[in-house]
Order: structure tokens, then C-alpha cells, then sequence
């Protein structure tokens, strides 16, 4: 059967790398999930899967794909995204080669060889006569605002859930958050000649940037066991119309990277008490914030059954542990009240030019999934 189940993984990786689902929320001309979703849904029917077809935005849809169980049993929901990044700069980048233990292509590493792991872990699971259901939740847009998953689950409960993004086939227990906030300051516009008339408000978002540079270094005073420092950096600014005058608006977007326990709420009264010491220094300065975006960070407690139970289906080796550097769609599944951890294969190039994945690493995490799957859903 294990040798059987490869072919059938590659052949499952293959095609879904094949298939064009460029986010059309990051590419104006963008692919989307139509086509990988009809591919996915078919091929769950014709391995005796039932399926779900979600798509509360047009155009964006997402497929559940569900592996029942003889009743009674534990659910195990298993994620992966449908979506991929842009292909620029790359040549052939849905032709999928493999090269030794490598398959290249867009999509093989984030996070189309997770995707087909779980969806092969899913079939073998429907063959064991198991108590519970294994679902696997194929989700469009997680590049972007995580449309598919929001949508996945108000569809669907589970007991537990592995997110299949490549983890190097570490356990990751634990993912930094992000929130996006927009600073703006007000000045007033005069003719260059006539400084006595003008505000500048690029001159002023100066000590916003001096109090953000502070601030990113202040964060390395509070550290986490395995996601390290919080950070934050500046990462667009705008302000001015013309070079003759002085401008009366400047806007700076800024990306802050949160550890678990920080919310969007603490964030913006981390900036709102620096600009509230800016005020305080200089009586024209006028400035505003809003908060963009908010994406939580995620963390299991490492001595959870579900971290137990996967490493012992991983076999004799013993799994690392760890923390993910990227925000992932775990964030949410966790907050909904599901025990998450997130697990996939090693590879190289998530949104670079050269993206590969390893297929013996990707058939590790088909193995341990299935072991998984035995154990929690017996």
C-alpha cells in the first residue's frame, strides 16, 4: 500500500501544482481558486470522499472534503490553502519537474505538497474503518485575508487540527501575530516661499519614526521561548504634492509583529502613547492612527494530547518542537476553540523565484497524518 500511496501522492502534487490559483487579491489578473477546487472535489469523489463546495464570495470558493467514520469517533480537521503567491520572474512556474527528491514549481513548498498530503491521509483514513471523521478543509485565500478558512468554519467542527504548511517537519506549536496600522499626520500646505503660512507634515512624522525606532528596540526586552522578539517596521510612507510646497499630509503604514498574548487593542495604545508624546513635545503636531488589520498569534501548550499524539505517530524519531516565524490560518482554527498545531514538509523558496519541496518529506508527513488519524479518531 506505502509504495502505492507515494505514487498517488505525486501524482495528487503533480496536478495540483499544474493548476494556476494565483490569489487574485495580490494579482490584479490573478487565476484564483475555481479550477484547483474543481480538481480537488473531483478527485475526493472519485477516492469515495464526500465534499462541501463553499463559496460565500464569488469566485473564491473553498472545498471541505470529509472521510466518515463509522460513527461516535473523534473529528480530525486537516488544512491546507488552495491559493498561491505571484509568479514573477519565474519561468514555466506551473510545470511541475521533479529533480532527485525535489519537486520545483509555484505552490509545491506553500503549501500544495501539504495539501495533497492531507488529502491522501484523508482517503487512507476512510479505508480503516475508524469512529471519527477526518476533514480536510482546502481553503481559498490564505495569501490574503484568509476569506476560505473564516467561511470553512462556520461549516465545520472538529476535535482537533493539523494546519500542513511546511514546517520542515518540525511540530509547530506556536506563530507570531501581525497588526497593520496606518499613522497620519495633518500639517498645512503653503507656497515654499512663505514658511511663516506652512506645516510640514513629512518633517513632523520624523519623531513618529524616532519614537517607532525606540520602540522596535524596547520590544527585545520581552521575548518568547520560541518565537523570540516582537518587531515592528516601517513600511510605506506618502506625504507631499509638489516641490514648492509645503505638505499638509503624510502617511506611514507600519507592520507590527505580536507575540502571544499581545492584541490589536495593546498595539494601538502602544502608538497612541507615542503620539501622545509627540503632541506633548511640539504643540503643532497633529497626527491620527488607525488600525488596518489584525491577525492574532497562535500557541498550544506544548504538553497538549495533540502534540503527544502526533509525535508518537511520527515514529521512533523523536519530532522537534518549535515556533513559526510566519502568521498562518492555525491562528484562526485556535481561536474558534479547536486544539491546533501546524506540520508540514521541509522544502525551499515560499514567494521566491525558485520554490521546492521534498517529496519524501511530504510522504513523512502523509505517514504521520495517517498515524495521527488512528489515534485520535479510533
Amino acid at each position: 500500500m506505502m509504495h502505492g500511496m507515494n505514487a498517488d501522492l505525486i501524482a495528487l502534487l503533480t496536478s495540483l501544482v499544474a493548476v494556476d490559483s494565483v490569489n487574485p487579491s495580490l494579482v490584479a489578473d490573478g487565476a484564483g481558486e475555481d479550477e484547483i477546487a474543481a480538481l480537488v472535489e473531483g478527485w475526493a469523489r472519485e477516492n469515495g470522499l464526500k465534499t462541501q463546495w463553499l463559496e460565500e464570495t464569488p469566485g473564491r470558493p473553498s472545498v471541505l472534503v470529509r472521510a466518515r467514520g463509522t460513527g461516535g469517533g473523534r473529528t480530525l480537521l486537516l488544512c491546507g490553502h488552495l491559493d498561491v503567491v505571484n509568479v514573477e520572474g519565474m519561468t514555466d512556474p506551473f510545470t511541475p519537474r521533479i529533480e532527485g527528491d525535489r519537486m520545483y514549481g509555484r505552490g509545491t513548498y506553500d503549501m500544495k505538497a501539504g495539501l495533497a498530503a492531507a488529502l491522501i491521509a484523508a482517503r487512507e483514513a476512510s479505508r480503516l474503518g475508524l469512529a471519527g471523521d477526518v476533514v480536510v478543509a482546502a481553503v481559498a485565500d490564505e495569501e490574503h485575508a484568509s476569506l476560505g478558512i473564516q467561511e470553512a468554519l462556520r461549516h465545520v467542527s472538529a476535535d482537533a487540527a493539523v494546519v500542513t504548511e511546511p514546517t520542515e517537519l518540525e511540530l509547530t506549536v506556536a506563530h507570531k501575530g501581525f497588526v497593520w496600522s496606518e499613522i497620519e499626520i495633518t500639517g498645512r500646505a503653503a507656497h515654499g516661499s512663505r514658511p511663516h503660512l506652512g506645516v510640514d507634515a513629512i518633517l513632523k512624522m520624523g519623531a513618529v519614526l524616532q519614537g517607532l525606532d525606540e520602540l522596535d528596540r524596547s520590544l527585545a526586552e520581552r521575548t518568547h521561548p520560541m518565537l523570540g522578539r516582537g518587531s515592528l517596521h516601517a513600511s510605506l510612507i506618502a506625504g507631499g504634492v509638489e516641490l514648492s510646497s509645503y505638505p499638509a499630509q503624510c502617511t506611514l503604514n507600519v507592520e507590527r509583529r505580536t507575540l502571544p498574548g499581545e492584541t490589536g487593542a495593546d498595539i494601538e495604545a502602544e502608538l497612541e502613547a507615542l503620539l501622545e508624546r509627540c503632541r506633548a513635545a511640539d504643540p503643532e503636531f497633529v497626527a491620527s492612527q488607525r488600525t488596518l488589520l489584525v491577525r492574532d498569534p497562535f500557541e498550544i501548550d506544548p504538553t497538549a494530547e495533540l502534540v503527544s499524539l502526533l509525535r508518537e505517530a511520527a515514529g521512533p524519531e523523536p519530532l522537534a518542537i518549535g515556533g513559526g516565524s510566519y502568521w498562518a490560518d492555525s491562528s484562526m482554527i485556535a481561536a474558534a476553540g479547536i486544539p491546533t498545531v501546524l506540520f508540514g514538509p521541509s522544502g525551499e523558496g515560499a514567494h521566491a523565484v525558485e520554490e521546492w519541496v521534498s517529496l519524501s518529506a511530504t510522504e513523512a508527513v502523509t505517514r504521520t497524518l495517517i498515524g495521527l488519524a488512528q489515534r485520535l479518531c479510533a
